[in-house]
């Protein structure tokens, strides 16, 4: 069995051996070498990454080897921009990280006041006129109160948020003027007057599916005013008269 058992010298060795990586990986913790003297910043908007960048300043001068994905979570949770981000160190002296931006879907009006609203039903940013961006509307009482990183209720703004997210462009015959919401009921009203009538959001990815059909087979366009109600998508209904329309058409 001696043979097989390694030497006391071997073992010396590889004890020092170990006792050196740890060293050297101590030395690096506390010391400059890895550094963090450079932040990249890929994806997002301009004004987000500068944002990202501002709240991720205090890194600077950490080794990378300190840096944790916690750390930089709970940096980047105080922009309302982002869904999250991811990082990658690259050595000696680079801080990489990768954003994952909110997907602005709607705009929740109060009054004279306007924020954007993500597709999570998160609050990104106030804006100073509406009339620039062509997203859909929703109008809240002016009691509601709207705060910068929050996310809307299901009664205030939520459900709206939910009801248009799924929605990709070309989806109808014009866009998604404003959402209307009474209780759980949801109708999406599109720029030619057409109203799209949701119902509850149960099914709701079918019902979009089933109303582009709809429209598609009727030959809808951007004149077409009238209403569909695909509030049970086993029995869509178009227009002023109630004429029944198969879900298969």
């Amino acid at each position: 069995m001696r043979r097989f058992l390694p030497s006391g010298r071997a073992v010396a060795i590889a004890f020092g051996g170990v006792a050196l990586a740890g060293g050297a990986y101590a030395v690096a913790l506390e010391t400059a070498v890895f550094s963090v003297r450079s932040i990249v910043i890929v994806g997002g908007t301009p004004r987000v990454q500068d944002e990202l960048r501002q709240a991720l300043a205090p890194e600077l001068g950490r080794s990378l080897l300190r840096i944790s994905a916690s750390q930089i979570d709970r940096r980047a949770a105080t922009i309302p921009d982002l869904v999250g981000v991811t990082y990658d160190r690259q050595f000696p002296h680079t801080l990489r990280v990768r954003v994952d931006p909110e997907r602005p879907v709607l705009l929740v009006r109060r009054g004279g006041d306007t924020w954007l609203v993500s597709a999570r039903a998160r609050v990104m940013q106030q804006l100073r006129t509406a009339k620039l961006s062509s997203l859909p509307r929703v109008w809240v009482p002016k009691a509601t109160a709207i705060t910068v990183g929050a996310t809307l209720p299901a009664a205030q703004g939520g459900i709206a948020a939910a009801a248009v997210a799924p929605i990709a462009r070309h989806t109808f015959p014009t866009g998604v003027r404003f959402v209307r919401s009474s209780g759980s009921e949801l109708t999406l009203v599109l720029r030619s007057g057409l109203e799209v009538r949701l119902g509850d959001l149960g099914d709701l990815r079918l019902k979009i599916a089933i109303a582009r059909r709809i429209l598609r087979a009727v030959g809808a366009d951007a004149s077409t005013s009238g209403y569909l109600d695909v509030s049970v998508p086993e029995r869509p209904v178009v227009n002023a008269r109630n004429s029944q329309v198969s879900s298969g058409a």
